[in-house]
Parts: C-alpha cells; sequence; structure tokens
C-alpha cells in the first residue's frame, strides 16, 4: 500500500513537469511564474491540485484519473492554479464572502485560460460560460476577480446556482488559501514575490513580446489590474501644483536649540527666530475634463470628482484664489465653468448634473485650452486632468502642459493609448482611499452627497 502511494506521488510529479513543459512551449512570457510552485504530495487534497502560494499540491490518485481523459484538463488545471497566484487572488480572499470569492476568482481565470484558445488547454466552452460571461462584461470590460465578485454580491445567486457556478469554473482546491499557520509577514513576502513575477510577465509582454506572445492581451489586461498598487492620489494631484511662498512657521527651517539657547543666555533675546513663511506647492491654474459620453457611466464620473473635491480642499493642496476650468465634453464641448475659490468649487459639486450623451472626442477641450492660453486666461498652467473611461479620439500632437487621464478601470489593451499623457487607473480602492485619508478643511462642512 505505502509503494502504491509512492509511486503514485511519483507519476503525479512527472505528470505535473510534462505539463509545466507543455505551457512554457506555449505561454514562454510564463517562464518564472509556471516554475514559482515546488510539487509537494498532498492526500488531502479534494480535486486533482491545490496551492498555498508556494507549493502545487497534488493528489497522485486524482491527477493520474486526470491525465488519462487528456494531457489538457491537466495543463488546464496547472495554468489555472498559476494564473490564481499571479493575480494574488489567495491573499485577498480575507474578508470576503470565502463561496462567492471563490467562483469570482474561478471565474476570471477561466476567462482567460478560454480567450487563450490553446488546443493543449482542452475546449471548456459552455453556454453557462458564456451567459456569464456576457453579464459581466455588461459591467466591466475586464473580467477581474473583483469586479465578478461585486457582481454577484449585487446578484447573491442561490444555492443551486452557486453550485451550478463551481461546477462549471473549478479547476482547483482553494483549501489551502491563506492558510492560518502562516503568519503576516509570511503572507506579506508571499504577496510580493507574486507581485514581482506579475511585474516581470507583464514588463516582457509590454516590451520585446508586444504583439507577438500568444494570448498575451488576455493575460495582460488581468495583471494590469492585479499589479496595480494603491493610489496615492494626493500625491498624484501635487505634481500639478506650483511652488509659492505661504504665511506659515516652517519648523523644518528653524533649530529649536539655538531658540532656547537665547533665552536662556540673553533673557528674552532669542539667537534665531523661526520663518513665518515656507514655500509649499499649492494647485492655482488648473484643467478638469470630464468625459461625458455614453459610454462613460455618471456614477463613476461623479466618484472621481467627489474624490478630487475631497483632496482639492485639504489646506495643503488648495490655494484661497484659484483659477480652475471645469469642462464637460462628449464630441463637443459642452460646459465650461470658471472656479475662482473653493466655495465654487463645493456648489458646483453640490449641484454637478453631467450635460453630454454622445461619442467621445477629446479635442475639443484641448482646443479650448489652446485658445484660453492665447488669451491670457493662464499665468501659470501646470496641466489638466480628463476623467474618461479612455475610450475616444486623442489629438495627435502632445501639449506644451501635463494632461492626465484618470481612468475608474484598465482599459482594453486594443484602445491606443497616446504615450504623451499619464495614465492614472483610479479603481475603487483608489477612490475610498483618497476620500478617506484627506485633511479636515478650515471650515469643517460636510462632504456633499453626489
Amino acid at each position: 500500500m505505502e509503494q502504491q502511494r509512492r509511486d503514485l506521488n511519483e507519476i503525479g510529479r512527472e505528470i505535473l513537469t510534462l505539463a509545466r513543459n507543455e505551457l512554457y512551449l506555449d505561454l514562454p512570457y510564463l517562464d518564472a511564474a509556471l516554475c514559482a510552485l515546488r510539487f509537494v504530495p498532498g492526500e488531502g487534497i479534494t480535486l486533482s491540485v491545490a496551492t498555498d502560494g508556494e507549493s502545487l499540491c497534488y493528489n497522485g490518485s486524482y491527477l493520474a484519473e486526470r491525465y488519462l481523459r487528456g494531457n489538457a484538463t491537466v495543463n488546464r488545471a496547472y495554468l489555472h492554479v498559476i494564473l490564481h497566484c499571479m493575480l494574488r487572488h489567495l491573499s485577498k480572499k480575507q474578508g470576503r464572502d470565502a463561496a462567492l470569492w471563490d467562483v469570482a476568482c474561478d471565474i476570471a481565470v477561466e476567462s482567460i485560460v478560454d480567450a487563450l484558445a490553446l488546443p493543449h488547454l482542452g475546449e471548456s466552452r459552455s453556454p453557462l460560460r458564456e451567459k456569464v460571461y456576457g453579464e459581466c462584461r455588461e459591467t466591466m470590460r475586464v473580467l477581474t476577480a473583483e469586479g465578478i465578485y461585486r457582481h454577484l454580491l449585487e446578484r447573491r445567486p442561490g444555492e443551486y446556482e452557486l453550485a451550478q457556478l463551481q461546477r462549471a469554473f473549478l479547476q482547483d482546491d482553494h483549501g489551502l488559501w491563506d492558510p492560518p499557520r502562516r503568519n503576516g509577514e509570511q503572507n506579506a513576502r508571499q504577496d510580493r514575490k507574486w507581485k514581482e513575477l506579475s511585474q516581470r510577465t507583464q514588463t516582457g509582454l509590454e516590451t520585446v513580446l508586444a504583439g507577438q506572445a500568444t494570448g498575451g492581451e488576455a493575460v495582460l489586461e488581468q495583471i494590469r489590474v492585479a499589479a496595480r498598487d494603491d493610489v496615492d492620489y494626493r500625491a498624484f494631484l501635487r505634481r500639478f501644483a506650483a511652488p509659492r511662498e505661504v504665511m506659515h512657521v516652517d519648523g523644518d527651517a528653524f533649530d529649536p536649540i539655538y531658540y532656547a539657547y537665547g533665552l536662556e543666555v540673553y533673557g528674552n533675546m532669542p539667537l534665531v527666530e523661526p520663518p513665518e513663511t515656507r514655500e509649499e506647492r499649492r494647485i492655482e491654474d488648473f484643467v478638469l475634463a470630464v468625459d461625458t459620453s455614453m459610454s462613460t457611466q455618471g456614477k463613476v464620473v461623479r466618484q472621481l470628482l467627489e474624490c478630487t473635491y475631497a483632496v482639492l480642499r485639504s489646506t495643503d493642496t488648495f490655494t484661497r484664489r484659484v483659477n480652475i476650468r471645469l469642462m464637460q465634453c462628449d464630441n463637443v464641448l459642452r460646459e465650461e465653468t470658471v472656479i475662482r475659490d473653493l466655495r465654487e468649487l463645493k456648489d458646483y459639486m453640490e449641484h454637478f448634473t453631467l450635460h453630454g450623451g454622445s461619442a467621445t472626442d477629446f479635442r475639443p477641450v484641448f482646443d479650448r485650452v489652446r485658445e484660453l492660453r492665447e488669451q491670457g486666461a493662464f499665468s501659470n498652467l501646470r496641466g489638466l486632468i480628463y476623467f474618461t473611461d479612455g475610450m475616444g479620439v486623442y489629438p495627435e500632437k502632445r501639449p506644451p502642459y501635463e494632461v492626465a487621464f484618470v481612468l475608474p478601470d484598465e482599459p482594453p489593451v486594443s484602445i491606443p493609448f497616446p504615450s504623451w499623457a499619464v495614465k492614472l487607473v483610479l479603481g475603487e480602492r483608489g477612490v475610498e482611499k483618497a476620500i478617506g485619508e484627506t485633511e479636515d478643511w478650515d471650515e469643517p462642512e460636510a462632504m456633499p452627497q453626489l
């Protein structure tokens, strides 16, 4: 019996090695990731394979039985596990509904594998799969586990429907995800390892393998989203600020030792006085543009504007007198509003409405900003931020100021994006972080509920 178990373990290891080699030949950009898990036999695995992020645990008996049905089933299960790790699904499970998160992760990973359409991965298309993919793509362009999880939370599938989804998309055992025996430092170290492997893959797909890797777009879209760090939107906005002196004691340029020494030796005569002004970077001349086309959801635009308002209202970013132009545009410029101080910005936010609903053309906003600069409307225009979904007609030439397109989600890789612009994918977590970490305004008032 013991010898039979050892034989099955050895057979399972050979099967996994063959699967890894075949996947490498088809997907060379995943070379490092495919070799990142060590093979460990595990009798408690209820399916053929499972992972804890460090090892690929397998049941030799189940694996051999699956292999007899065709090597494609093992190849798919192996790639399925690797993609879970690269997209860091294991570390993101904490705090979520376990059953819904497991299904969401499986759907996201299987959508990638299906998009690869490789013979060595088999054919798993089914009416149920196509139906689920179609429903998800109605609200998201990239089928991420986070987006699918939100979709499932809203739908709240019943027990029978959830079992159908599990049966349709399940390839591996999730029982080892985030095991309790590992401490926080071990989890963080593992998360960093897979993040680095994902970034390596992303770099390869965007450079030397750009346009040459089989199915690379399907992998790249998800990796771009998963590898994205939480965005520090406050720090991002500061790049559009101009240096200026403000009335404020500069503690960094003041040495209290000499101050105290003077008082001690000479009575009421300190040797140094604290500087009454300091140089800070404040936002003054600025343009905020909003894409109001049919492809842009009004709720998303409101969230992005709310986030920007929360950051701008902080005293370390926003000057008392500013020159901000707020523009709404679809294929033509629909509205232009001049903001001179924080109260005008607050009033605009409270009465904000979207105007437009046609196709997207970014050029009218840039044409209008060029006219304003020629008219002398700006004294020191630092830049323009455009809130959009990224799909539209971009200007061909770079303007003489910095431009950033802020997007709620990563756009498809097929969308041509200008090399001269900054692309910031803020995402839901980025919006929440920017609003939550914003300092209170000098005149504390409730944030307008949009």
